[in-house]
């Protein structure tokens, strides 16, 4: 069958010999024509072409948090701040951001490994079996969160089954952690448990090492104070064989505070 080519190049001679007065018979030419067109595969349609949606950029959320952070000029700005951010995947499971309780400003601060259940039911830090434990090893050293103890997190939403953040999780909450004791600018951190204790000391070593010895804490920024690891008030109440170990390290911290004039 004559491809589409061949038609318009016979339209072409069938005109040229018209033009040139040779004789043709033009029903031959029209019925040659519309057999020939009816025959011709249909004409290839150019591909559309492919519909390019802009890519996302990803979003680094570390430096959203440093950016968020560093504009903050007060806890509470702070705290706000948190609050808004929607960097960590924990958020969207949990019922409330838990930031802080206690005093700010205080001269010891209390962080923690992040919200359990009941923390995350009322959106305070430490107000559970473990929190009211730890009010009790406060005021054993005469400090009350209403008062002169102020109390955070490293990690500001329950993950899922209580389980321990991860550390991404971690990573996104560390600059509102700095900046949080960058504003608080406490004499002496206590570390509660093994979590925290490991994460903001880089280290590998358990709390059972860590735990009663004094360390430097350095922000992103360079601000350094004292900190001492405990046990958490939690492993307290599953192991109370392990509670005067827990005392020795409380006096400690005050004996630290009386001496930093904390």
């Amino acid at each position: 069958m004559p491809a589409p080519a061949s038609i318009d190049a016979f339209k072409a001679l069938a005109e040229w010999w018209d033009d040139m007065g040779v004789e043709v018979d033009d029903a031959s030419v029209q019925a040659y024509l519309k057999v020939a067109e009816r025959s011709a595969p249909p004409a290839a349609t150019a591909a559309a072409a492919p519909v390019r949606r802009p890519r996302r950029k990803k979003i680094n959320w570390v430096e959203e948090a440093e950016k968020a952070a560093i504009a903050c000029d007060s806890v509470e700005t702070l705290k706000a701040a948190i609050e808004k951010f929607d960097g960590s995947p924990l958020k969207q499971g949990a019922e409330n951001t838990v930031v802080y309780d206690g005093t700010p400003g205080a001269s010891l601060m209390i962080i923690g490994e992040g919200p359990g259940a009941e923390e995350d039911r009322k959106g305070l830090p430490f107000v559970g079996k473990a929190g009211q434990l730890l009010d009790k090893m406060l005021a054993a050293i005469h400090r009350d969160r209403t008062e002169n103890a102020f109390i955070t997190n490293v990690n500001y939403w329950r993950p899922p089954g209580n389980r321990n953040p991860e550390d991404e999780e971690l990573a996104v909450c560390r600059p509102f952690v700095d900046r949080m004791i960058e504003l608080a600018k406490p004499t002496l951190i206590v570390a509660a448990g093994g979590v925290p204790a490991k994460y903001l000391l880089d280290s590998s070593n358990g709390i059972m090492r860590l735990r009663g010895t004094e360390h430097v804490y350095t922000t992103a920024s360079g601000f350094s104070v004292p900190l001492i690891p405990i046990l958490h008030p939690a492993y307290l109440l599953r192991r109370p064989q392990d509670k005067s170990r827990a005392w020795r390290d409380l006096l400690l911290v005050e004996k630290r505070l009386n001496e930093l004039g904390g």
